[in-house]
């Protein structure tokens, strides 16, 4: 019973089956530890082994009597394992089994969310190599700024996601933490050796210290990077849904054979997943807020954070495993649209190559700031006719002519100019699997 929970998937480690057999691995690698030291005889360890099972219906029916979820748990197991079910428990209360359940929980569930990461890093790295060397337009405050490569915003995803992973990582090992150290952490009835043993047993690090519960921080801090995870995928997806925007049009979440996108109106194709997940981002963070609000507990310990914890914790491991999911599939099934990048890009005869006609001016020996005023006319001039063209105002105006030639003013607007480095920020990713 307690091996098929040892890798559960995340549809199911957060069910009150799966929590109770947490809570009885916690109990028998305490019993073990119990044993180890000699304090229990071999004959009642071979029994609690052998008997411990629990009933999650004669749970609910003992719980409704003692109103006490972790009294009625070892109630019923406790009627299973007989006369040896003294030594369950010894010098425990309730929050060393839920706490240290709880870690063992969350353990799974990080495991699970970083084989989504890796999974999302692979996709954002194949497109990445992919779309190296495909053109498309820069953007700052929305507006046209100057030319890139879509491969170099994929790449800048990479990165976003290789440090989520990281932090991500260090949170998850930060709270492998456990705790058998008895009511308000002192161990009053109960060995520090035996929170040792049952620990490692268990794959955890006793806590440093503990007061009946261990510190909420540990869980903010997974809960703020759950967070930050959500916060990077709608950093994406609000990317993406602007890419898709009738008038843009640069890429488009893939569109499946039968697939309608609106009961009105037979010809749209809308974003649906980047929107999706840029309202799930909402849950994850609100919920992070929630944690930090659970640090704050009375004294040694109250059940505050408790009640919110069986919501926040599921919910946004739960989400997060879909989120990151979603998004690799969105991400894989992109359409890239190639001749709409270039032809963004190219809008008003090229108006985003200023920079490269300002500094040409400036290698003549004109001043900064005449330069930039000759170029700033030329381009909202262009920029304010909906046919307007940079380059042939340049071409057309004898200020500019009588510093630049016409194959110098042609050369302004070559795109491997402003890619001509392009080498250099790939050789600072492993782009390998």
């Amino acid at each position: 019973m307690i091996e098929r929970y040892s890798l559960p998937e995340m549809k199911n480690l957060w069910e009150l089956e799966t929590k109770f057999a947490y809570y009885l691995r916690v109990e028998i690698a305490v019993c073990e530890a119990y044993n180890e030291i000699g304090e229990i005889p071999d004959s009642a360890m071979k029994q609690i082994k052998e008997n411990a099972k629990f009933d999650v219906k004669r749970i609910h029916e003992i719980e409704k009597e003692v109103n006490h979820d972790v009294i009625a748990f070892l109630t019923n197991v406790n009627e299973n394992i007989g006369e040896a079910s003294r030594y369950m428990h010894m010098g425990m209360t309730s929050s060393d089994v839920i706490d240290t359940a709880f870690a063992l929980q969350i353990q799974e569930a990080g495991k699970i969310i970083l084989k989504d990461l890796e999974n999302v890093i692979k996709t954002l790295k194949e497109k990445a190599v992919e779309h190296k060397n495909t053109v498309c337009i820069g953007r700052s405050h929305g507006v046209h700024a100057e030319p890139m490569t879509f491969g170099v915003k994929m790449l800048n995803w990479v990165d976003i996601f290789e440090r989520a992973k990281k932090r991500f990582e260090f949170s998850l090992d930060e709270i492998a933490v456990g705790q058998i150290s008895g009511p308000v952490g002192t161990y009053s009835n109960i060995s520090p050796k035996i929170e040792e043993l049952a620990c490692k047993k268990l794959g955890l690090k006793p806590a440093r210290i503990s007061t009946q519960v261990i510190a909420r921080d540990y869980h903010a801090n997974f809960m703020q990077n759950l967070a930050l995870i959500a916060a990077a995928i709608e950093q994406c997806a609000v990317e993406l849904r602007h890419l898709q925007r009738t008038e843009v049009l640069e890429v488009e979440e893939a569109f499946k054979k039968g697939q309608k996108g609106s009961s009105a109106m037979p010809h749209k194709k809308n974003p649906i997943s980047g929107e999706n997940l840029s309202g799930l981002a909402r849950v994850v963070k609100a919920n992070a807020q929630a944690s930090f609000d659970n640090i704050a507990l009375w004294h040694e310990r109250d059940i505050s954070h408790s009640s919110v914890e069986r919501i926040i914790f599921p919910d946004s491991t739960i989400l997060a495993d879909y989120m990151l999911n979603r998004f690799n599939r969105l991400v894989s099934g992109l359409v890239i649209h190639k001749e709409n990048m270039l032809k963004n890009a190219n809008l008003f005869g090229g108006i985003v190559f200023s920079q490269r006609v300002l500094l040409e001016l400036t290698n003549k020996g004109l001043s900064r700031e005449n330069a930039y005023s000759l170029v700033q006319k030329n381009a909202l001039a262009a920029f304010n006719k909906p046919d307007g063209n940079f380059k042939a105002n340049l071409l057309n105006d004898s200020e500019i002519t009588k510093h630049l030639s016409k194959e110098e003013i042609e050369n302004c607007f070559d795109s491997g100019y402003y890619l001509r480095n392009i080498d250099e920020i790939y050789s600072k990713f492993d782009l390998r699997g």
